[in-house]
């Protein structure tokens, strides 16, 4: 049996923006047209592909023929790249997309500029997932993503893994903060009580910090900021103590804007995971992440 090219590539432009009708405006095709291909590639393949949600979604064997379709995507612009015409790019003259997995401190921070180079020297368009640095590996194991950073050291399956550094974690607060709640010290008694800012109901970084500095990690209120950025402008804001990386820290520490709690650093090292294909693409875009990081990350 053989996948039809055509058709696997349609259903990864539905998977990419969600609903048929966007698939539709982006292949240039009536939305009659697009539902049929997938339909007649679930008859072919005896498989459901798609959950007819909104967004839709690929079920498990439907990630099988995404993932297919966007190697297929990378391996055709590295070959056209062979002729020079590189700048053709992926369906109908489009660039090609990259989705990439990152974990937000590494969005907020330091991958955008190794990002803005690659794009200025490739016909390439870049789709970031964000997800903690815990889970981004999930992405890849499922092909919505061809690369991630990620906290996982061993490699997805069909994956190749290389390390880019440590990002260090430092507890802190606003001198103001740390005297309403912190007057005799950020005893575990203490850091119980005290707000504290959280990412989101996944970030566990906090609560590690507490259990190991002895605190009760279930007892202190929380806010919940979902956004790298706005989670440091929080904490720095005075609503809670949390766990800010040197980019958003080192120099409102040097001046005095924050203060240290104390207690150790929290080190989460991180890495590169992507698809196992020989691509020039693929390995240029490794490279300047590699490169970004290993300038900036500890370790």
């Amino acid at each position: 049996m053989e996948i039809p090219l055509e058709l696997a590539r349609t259903l990864a432009v539905v998977v990419d923006e969600g609903t048929f009708d966007a698939a539709s405006r982006r292949l240039q095709v009536t939305p009659s047209a697009v539902s049929q291909r997938v339909k007649g590639l679930e008859q072919q393949l005896g498989r459901v592909l798609l959950v007819r949600s909104k967004p839709v979604r690929p079920t498990e064997a439907g990630a099988v023929i995404v993932r297919l379709a966007r190697q297929l995507a990378l391996l055709e612009h590295d070959a056209l790249a062979e002729f020079g015409l590189d700048a053709a790019g992926g369906d109908r003259g489009r660039p090609t997309s990259i989705p990439l997995a990152v974990n937000a401190d590494t969005l907020g921070t330091w991958i955008l500029p190794a990002l803005a180079r690659l794009s200025a020297r490739h016909p390439v368009v870049f789709d970031l997932h964000r997800d903690d640095q815990d889970f981004t590996a999930e992405l890849l194991e499922s092909g919505t993503v061809m690369a991630a950073v990620t906290s996982q050291a061993t490699p997805v399956a069909g994956c190749v893994a290389r390390p880019l550094g440590v990002m260090r974690y430092r507890a802190v607060a606003t001198p103001a903060f740390a005297e309403r709640w912190f007057g005799g010290g950020a005893t575990p008694a203490a850091l119980s009580r005290a707000p504290v800012v959280e990412f989101d109901r996944r970030d566990d970084l906090q609560t590690g910090y507490l259990r190991f500095v002895g605190a009760d990690a279930s007892a202190p209120p929380r806010h919940y900021v979902p956004a790298s950025n706005d989670f440091a402008v929080a904490i720095k804001l005075g609503l809670g103590w949390g766990l800010l990386p040197g980019f958003q820290s080192t120099d409102e520490l040097a001046s005095g804007e924050l203060v240290a709690l104390g207690g150790p650093p929290i080190d989460v090292p991180l890495h590169w995971q992507q698809w196992n294909l020989r691509s020039p693409l693929l390995e240029a875009i490794a490279d300047e992440v590699v490169a970004e990081a290993r300038s900036a990350l500890r370790g």
